[in-house]
């Protein structure tokens, strides 16, 4: 079992990704504490956008609480979009964001090292912030690129090794974690320094872009909100979030507190 949460199917198939509401408060916390970096999901549909047609066959893999789905259904107005995920709460909170909105769409619940689709099905795939969830990143991507068309586009997002590394040391003055800063990276296994050289392995690299985003948290219970919902740390204390605020606040040196964070995004076709 690997001591990186985000590589623990235990966790990632468990805990992690069984319910919808970890995954939104992290989103809401870090979305209230962005000051910089451009909208992930708009940069997304934008890159392909300018390379796939409306009307095209889209996939949208680890498409998690259907953000990025619903934005590539408003901007390409695809013939037929799949979402992927491997939870199905997940899974459910994006059919029925598709359905509110009167969008088209099928839902399907798979690993994307196993996608249950026909080759060369896709025009398109959007692979955005999953991949790192994988020890064998490559072959995810592989099986990724069965199902586009020749010539088809894949547009694949991470985040960079150091990314929230500010927090580590945070954590870590406030005596909540004492191994914070040694920690393995979350995203340690498909990053922004390996993105390239995995996804050339399949596919032709046709352009890599870095976006750094800047995020800057008020006070200690905006803080704790975010902390709360990182698997990373290892916070013992009890009492949820007013005692975590509290903690921060009295060992902590006064808010704000800034953390950055690497986005890439890798535009490939494949051969």
């Amino acid at each position: 079992m690997s001591t990186n949460p985000f590589l623990d199917p235990t966790l990632v198939h468990g805990d992690l990704y069984r319910g919808n509401d970890r995954l939104a408060d992290r989103t809401h916390a870090l979305h209230r504490a962005k000051i910089s970096g451009s909208d992930v999901a708009d940069t997304i549909a934008h890159l392909l956008a300018a390379r796939v047609p409306r009307g095209a066959v889209v996939l949208d893999i680890g498409c998690g609480r259907g953000t990025t789905t619903l934005r590539l259904t408003d901007r390409l107005r695809p013939r037929r979009l799949f979402a992927v995920d491997a939870s199905v709460a997940l899974l459910r909170t994006t059919r029925d964001r598709l359905g509110a909105a009167g969008a088209l769409g099928s839902v399907v619940c798979a690993d994307f090292h196993h996608l249950p689709l026909p080759d060369s099905v896709a025009d398109a795939a959007v692979v955005a912030f999953c991949l790192y969830h994988s020890p064998t990143p490559g072959l995810a991507v592989a099986e990724i690129a069965r199902c586009l068309c020749p010539g088809g586009t894949a547009v694949l997002v991470t985040k960079s090794l150091d990314s929230y590394g500010e927090l580590d040391h945070l954590v870590h003055a406030a005596e909540l974690d004492p191994h914070a800063t040694s920690r393995p990276s979350l995203y340690e296994s498909f990053h922004s320094g390996n993105l390239h050289t995995i996804v050339a392995k399949n596919l032709t690299v046709i352009d890599v872009h870095h976006d750094e985003h800047v995020f800057q948290f008020a006070d200690a219970t905006h803080l704790a909100r975010y902390l709360i919902t990182t698997p990373k740390y290892r916070i013992t204390l009890t009492g949820g979030i007013p005692n975590l605020a509290e903690a921060l606040q009295q060992r902590l040196s006064k808010p704000p507190y800034t953390t950055r964070s690497t986005v890439s995004y890798a535009v490939a076709v494949r051969p």
